[in-house]
């Protein structure tokens, strides 16, 4: 591979993971009238009207260990995503959470029919108290999250979205040290390096690499068009030993053999064999984002139910792919309405079978967590039957 060549893998890694911790700091695409934004900062500065609280939201709430800042909203209102609005944020701050700790007390401030939510009693200042912590521990990470962590982690680092010649270009297996046609999690693996570009040992080189097999095409449902592949995740590699270059012993006119990078596997999610391939793994960052709502008209599509090509419906707590990325306005932290697709049917009370389609019918809510430019990943949060793939994305209600 040439110089500019390897610049360009060099580029696009650090791209996709740029991609995977985008969080809601990313501002929306969509345009903004001077309307709507006047309106969102009015009732950012006063709350939310005393009808959209929950029918028992509490004056007072200790955060506990556990909660979650989307549990927490679902606690305070009727509809989770106006939480920005109950906690006063206007749109230049949306972006933080004004982070929320375990042992700190919330209070339902109430006046004029309108409700907010504040960290100290009404004409007190505004204080913020966390349960005592070690040293060595951040105010970031024992901040609440968003979701439950466990739902969405496996995700920050598995899907990946590249282009067609992405794999093709990165670091590839070759070999094992006990010739074995499948590996697993404790194998030893040989890995090169595109031509041009070998797997190096060296500071400031990535030694953690993640494991990936083909990518699979995503394409919109609606129109077909290709928007990225999603590259399969198999599993952890550790770069032990780079690649070099030994002379053969006995061999005249400067004879030399390639001797391969040295991996050690771990968290396998399935068998890995020859030819997989190998990209840098991201770092490990804190992501926490607002739940709040588009503040422009939003129509999206399932693409694709992660991680499972044999089940047809996806349910809560289920990762599905969207036909929307950064580039549309798509951000980490909006709620959106799931809607079922209508059906076809044939009319069977109508003399020529006439096909007629069902109309669309609210069918739960899911968060987007995660975006590339085209594509995005959504958790469901709530599902009244299966999702599938067509099914829309819409403002919630």
């Amino acid at each position: 591979m040439t110089a500019p060549s390897r610049v360009r893998v060099a580029a696009f890694a650090a791209l996709a993971l740029g991609a995977m911790l985008a969080s809601a700091a990313q501002a929306q695409h969509y345009p903004i009238t001077p309307g709507q934004r006047a309106t969102a900062q009015q009732v950012a500065s006063r709350g939310v009207p005393l009808s959209e609280l929950a029918a028992n939201a509490p004056d007072t709430y200790v955060v506990k260990r556990g909660d979650t800042l989307w549990g927490i909203s679902g606690m305070y209102l009727q509809r989770p995503w106006r939480w920005p609005e109950l906690w006063g944020m206007n749109l230049q701050q949306i972006a933080n959470p004004h982070l929320i700790y375990p042992g700190q007390t919330l209070y339902l401030e109430k006046a004029d029919g309108y409700a907010r939510l504040r960290t100290s009693p009404a004409g007190a200042t505004e204080t913020v108290r966390v349960s005592p912590r070690t040293r060595y521990d951040s105010l970031a990470d024992s901040a609440l999250p968003t979701l439950k962590m466990h739902l969405i982690e496996p995700f920050l680092v598995e899907p990946l979205v590249v282009d067609e010649l992405t794999l093709e270009q990165a670091p590839r297996i070759v070999a094992t040290r006990d010739e074995r046609v499948i590996m697993a999690s404790g194998d030893r693996v040989y890995a090169r390096g595109p031509q041009g570009s070998p797997l190096e040992l060296e500071p400031g080189v990535p030694r953690q690499y993640r494991v990936f097999r083909n990518a699979v095409a995503l394409k919109d449902p609606d129109t077909g068009e290709v928007l990225g592949h999603e590259a399969q995740y198999l599993g952890r590699a550790e770069l032990v030993r780079g690649e070099a270059i030994e002379p053969v012993p006995g061999a005249k006119d400067g004879e030399a053999d390639i001797v391969p990078a040295t991996l050690d596997l771990s968290g396998a999610k399935e068998a890995i064999r020859a030819g997989d391939r190998l990209l840098p793994a991201p770092q490990r960052s804190y992501l926490n984002f607002v739940p709040h709502a588009p503040q422009a008209p939003v129509q999206a599509s399932v693409v694709s139910i992660y991680g499972s090509d044999a089940v047809a419906n996806a349910g809560q707590n289920q990762v599905i792919a969207i036909n929307l990325g950064a580039q549309d306005g798509m951000e980490a932290g909006l709620v959106l309405q799931l809607r079922t697709r209508g059906e076809r049917i044939k009319d069977k009370t109508d003399e020529d079978r006439a096909m007629i389609r069902l109309p669309s019918e609210a069918n739960g809510l899911a968060m987007v967590f995660l975006t590339f430019d085209r594509v995005s990943y959504a958790l469901i949060l709530q599902a009244g039957r299966g999702v599938r793939v067509g099914d829309r994305l819409v403002n919630p209600e």
